[in-house]
């Protein structure tokens, strides 16, 4: 990030430095929390001019120092030398803002390291290519995003790559069960979406990876298990504590968290992000300069945005449960007296801090009546997506898992009186206002 020669002396007569300052991450024995690293880990101000903020890098290549940094550099780029480039290169290998970015992704969940992509399907696609080849197979918990979906039995299957699914909420033993017919092959990778979307339910982590070490005695077959944690982290959950190796999001959603970027990451262990940074360099699925400036923006007010839209839906949920014209709400906070739903608030309680502000709502009736109650709104926008500071509503059935076949809709809970809500910032007693006349509209 250097953008001085390193033989010019600055006003004092010192060199100026050429690497960063290292960043505090302790003071005495306490260890920082991700809310106060987000406003300065990873950059030093001083290799931009003292610019309290990092600049928007807008460049397309990078100055070498030497032509044997140059090699080093590419050695690492093209994975002979495992770890990837130890200096900036080229920006569809990295860039100072996509660096910085990642540094502070991986800060939130422990991560050992991360990596930023185009959008969450572009992070998904790449994760898959990275892993699997013809002939192995891919087990998924479901329902997933309807793309993610695709992208597995329609895209990947026309190249030989096989899948074998279990619903979200999946007992040990059928997990057990999919797991063992999985590996009479090659499993290259166990996925799962955990809260599915969109209906909210929950994959025990743990369960999984028991069973994946218990069927894969041998480390050299066992597949690493991948999450996409968007709709719950990183603020109320961790899947690497809880057996995950490799964690997915859409940074569009609570990351972003304004709607006014599409971004992806993936978390892990170095030895699987060094996999996965590899295609990424190959395919050029990074994100770029301005949208990676925008995110290290949003993750300074992530723990805000997200705990005060957790406590508006814990308000709004609480109205919308008691309304004659709903059937139910598929909210994470109402589990715990749900009947029927004891596993799912047993996985809640081990793995989840909070239900998040993304939710299920079953309306009494079909479509229709679930068109009428979204044409109705005033406040709640009728749009796609989630995690952003205004409040949306969506029909899935009919718009985000349009493609997904009605026989799979139908068996995995995608009904037609079925809509989805994230709810945003905005004061919670108006959103109910709003709620209530689009309910009484029906």
């Amino acid at each position: 990030m250097a953008i001085k020669n390193e033989d010019e002396a600055d006003l004092t007569g010192v060199a100026p430095r050429t690497k960063p300052k290292p960043s505090v991450e302790k003071i005495g024995d306490r260890k920082l929390k991700p809310s106060t690293l987000m406003m300065g880990h990873g950059y030093d101000p001083m290799l931009s001019e003292g610019s309290l903020k990092p600049p928007i890098f807008l460049t397309s290549t990078f100055v070498f120092p030497n032509a044997a940094a140059g090699k080093r550099h590419f050695e690492g780029v093209t994975g002979k030398r495992p770890g990837g480039a130890e200096g900036l290169v080229y920006s569809r290998f990295n860039g100072p803002n996509q660096e910085i970015l990642e540094d502070r992704l991986g800060i939130w969940e422990d991560a050992e390291d991360a990596l930023a992509f185009s959008s969450g399907m572009s992070a998904i696609a790449t994760l898959f290519l990275s892993m699997v080849k013809p002939g192995d197979t891919i087990v998924h918990s479901g329902p997933l995003y309807a793309a993610t979906e695709t992208l597995i039995a329609r895209i990947l299957g026309r190249f030989g790559v096989h899948w074998l699914d279990f619903p979200a909420g999946a007992t040990r033993e059928e997990i057990d069960a999919v797991l063992s017919k999985a590996a009479t092959g090659r499993v290259a990778l166990i996925y799962l979406e955990s809260p599915a979307n969109p209906t909210n339910a929950l994959v025990d982590i743990q369960a999984v990876a028991a069973s994946r070490d218990a069927i894969f005695k041998n480390a050299a077959e066992k597949p690493p298990i991948a999450i996409d944690n968007t709709f719950l982290g990183p603020l109320w959950l961790k899947p690497l504590e809880h057996g995950a190796d490799i964690v997915v999001y859409s940074l569009t959603k609570y990351a972003g968290g304004h709607s006014d970027l599409v971004a992806g990451g993936v978390l892990g262990s170095k030895e699987h992000i060094n996999t996965i940074r590899l295609m990424r360099n190959t395919i050029g699925t990074i994100c770029d300069p301005h949208t990676a400036w925008m995110l290290m923006r949003s993750l300074e007010t992530l723990e805000l945005r997200m705990s005060r839209a957790g406590e508006n839906a814990v308000k709004v949920c609480e109205f919308l449960r008691s309304h004659a014209k709903v059937e139910r709400v598929g909210y994470l906070g109402f589990l715990d007296s749900t009947p029927g739903m004891e596993r799912q608030a047993d996985i809640y309680r081990r793995h989840c801090t909070g239900a998040g502000s993304t939710f299920s709502l079953i309306v009494k009736g079909g479509e229709k009546e679930a068109f009428a109650f979204l044409d109705a709104l005033k406040i709640a926008k009728l749009a796609v997506s989630l995690g952003g500071t205004e409040t949306l509503a969506s029909h899935p059935a009919a718009m985000t898992h349009l493609s997904v076949p009605d026989a799979r809709k139908q068996a995995l809970g995608i009904t037609d009186n079925l809509v989805r809500i994230s709810i945003g910032v905005e004061d919670a007693d108006d959103l109910i206002a709003d709620f209530r006349q689009a309910l009484d509209s029906i």
